[in-house]
C-alpha cells in the first residue's frame, strides 16, 4: 500500500500538538481559513526535522491579534505591517501571515495587498516545493503542482525565474541553499540561467542577509555541489569578494563520516577562502560574522598554518595547548582536506591524531606570576619574560616538568 502525502502529513507530530490546535481554533472563525505552509510541509514530506511551523490565513493581521488574544494565546505583532503576527501557544511561537497578492507591478516593485486567494498567495512564493499548504485535518493543498517537485527533490522557481529573483535578489542564494539542503540530481537549468543573468543583484544585498544564507548553505548535505556551481557562475566571488578552493572544500566534506565538524560554517569558510590571513578577515567582514565565529576562523587558520609548516606531525597535547581543542581539530581537518585535494590520503595518521585531540586533556601551565612574586621576584616586564621562558621549557619537556621543577629552574624554589 502506497502512503499518500495526506497520510504522511496527518501523522506529523507537530500537527497534533495542543498548541497548534489552539491557534487553528482561534483563527478559523466566521469563514476564515488557516493552513500551515512552506518548510514544515516540505520537510515532513521529505522526512526532515521540522524546526518551526508557519501558518498562512485569510484573516487580517488585526483579526489574528484579536482572536488569538481572546482565546488566551499571546499574539505579538512582530511584522504586522507586512501581515505577520507571532502567536505563542503552549510555549511555542507560530508565525501567522495573512495571504498576500500583487495587484500592480512597477518594474521590480509590486504593490501588495492582503487577500483571500490561496493560489495568488502561492504565486508570490519562491519555489514550487515551498508553495504547499496543509489544513488542520492534514489535507494537502497544492495550488501550483509543487508536490511532484517536492517528492522528486526538484528546486524550481515559481513562474518566471528572473522575475522571482528581481523581487528579492537573496533568492539567488536561497536557490543554491534549498538545493543543497533538499535537492537531488542536476540543478534546474532555468533557475541556474536566471541566477547567472541576475547575479549582479547580489551586490545590492546587505552583508547580514548574505552571511545568514551562506552559513545555512554550508551546513547542508549537498553544499559541495551547490558551491561548485556557485563558483562556476561567478556568484562566490560576488558574495565573498575572493576566490574559492572548491577542491579543498569537497575533500573536507568527504571527511563528514569521520568528523561532523566539517559541516560547521566557520571551518568551511576557512578551507574555502583562507589562502592568507587577510582572506579570513575579509570574509569575516563581508559576511558580518560574530566575534565568536571570527575567533574560531582565525584559530583554525593559524592551526592549519602550523600543521602545514611543521616538519612532522605535532603531538596532540601541543596542538590543544596552543590552539584549544576545537582549534586543533579544525586545523587538523583543514590540513587533512588540503592533502586529500592534492591526491594524498593520510587517513591512518591523521585519524589517529584526531582521536587523540578529542580525548587528551588540555595541559595547564602550573606556574603563575604570583608564584614568582611570592618567591622574591619583582613585578614588571622581567617577571613576564621569566614566565614565558619557563612556559617554553615546560612545553619543550612535553609538559612533564612539575611546578616545583619550574620554580627551581627559575631560581625560586620554595
Amino acid at each position: 500500500m502506497t502512503t499518500t502525502a495526506d497520510q504522511i502529513l496527518q501523522q506529523a507530530d507537530w500537527l497534533k500538538t495542543p498548541g497548534i490546535k489552539a491557534v487553528f481554533a482561534a483563527i478559523e472563525q466566521d469563514g476564515d481559513e488557516a493552513r500551515v505552509v512552506g518548510g514544515a510541509v516540505r520537510n515532513t514530506l521529505l522526512g526532515h526535522p521540522v524546526p518551526d511551523v508557519d501558518i498562512a490565513t485569510t484573516a487580517s493581521p488585526q483579526t489574528v491579534m484579536e482572536r488569538t488574544l481572546a482565546a488566551g494565546l499571546k499574539p505579538v505583532g512582530t511584522g504586522i505591517d507586512h501581515g505577520t503576527v507571532t502567536v505563542v501557544s503552549n510555549g511555542y511561537p507560530y508565525e501567522v501571515t495573512t495571504l498576500r497578492e500583487d495587484v500592480e507591478t512597477f518594474g521590480r516593485q509590486a504593490r501588495v495587498v492582503f487577500g483571500r486567494n490561496w493560489t495568488r498567495d502561492a504565486e508570490r512564493r519562491d519555489f514550487t516545493l515551498n508553495a504547499l499548504y496543509v489544513d488542520c485535518d492534514g489535507r494537502l493543498h497544492d495550488p501550483l503542482g509543487g508536490l511532484d517537485d517536492c517528492l522528486n527533490r526538484r528546486v524550481r522557481f515559481i513562474g518566471e525565474p528572473d522575475k522571482r529573483i528581481q523581487e528579492d535578489y537573496l533568492r539567488i542564494l536561497r536557490f543554491f541553499r534549498i538545493y543543497a539542503a533538499y535537492g537531488a540530481g542536476e540543478m534546474d537549468a532555468d533557475g541556474l540561467g536566471a541566477c547567472l543573468r541576475q547575479r549582479d543583484g547580489l551586490r545590492h544585498l546587505s552583508a547580514e542577509r548574505i552571511g545568514h544564507e551562506m552559513r545555512r548553505l554550508l551546513r547542508a548535505p549537498l553544499a559541495g555541489s551547490a558551491l561548485t556551481m556557485m563558483n562556476d557562475c561567478g556568484l562566490w566571488e560576488i558574495a565573498t569578494g575572493g576566490l574559492a578552493r572548491i577542491d579543498d572544500y569537497l575533500a573536507l566534506r568527504s571527511l563528514e563520516a569521520t568528523a561532523s565538524d566539517v559541516t560547521d560554517p566557520e571551518l568551511g569558510l576557512v578551507v574555502l577562502a583562507g589562502f592568507v590571513r587577510e582572506d579570513v578577515e575579509r570574509v569575516c567582514d563581508r559576511l558580518r560574522l560574530s566575534n565568536a565565529e571570527r575567533d574560531r576562523m582565525r584559530t583554525a587558520w593559524a592551526a592549519m598554518k602550523c600543521l602545514r609548516q611543521a616538519d612532522g606531525l605535532p603531538e596532540a597535547e601541543h596542538l590543544v595547548y596552543q590552539f584549544g581543542r576545537q582549534g586543533a581539530v579544525d586545523g587538523l581537518l583543514g590540513r587533512w582536506a588540503g592533502l586529500r585535494a592534492q591526491g594524498s590520503d593520510p587517513t591512518e595518521i591523521f585519524g589517529g591524531l584526531l582521536e587523540r585531540l578529542r580525548e587528551v586533556a588540555v595541559p595547564e601551565f602550573p606556574v603563575k606570576g604570583a608564584d614568582l612574586i611570592a618567591a622574591g621576584h619583582s613585578p614588571g616586564r622581567a617577571l613576564g619574560d621569566s614566565l614565558k621562558a619557563l612556559e617554553a621549557e615546560w612545553r619543550d619537556s612535553g609538559f612533564s616538568l612539575s611546578k616545583q621543577d619550574l620554580l627551581t629552574r627559575a631560581g625560586a624554589a620554595t
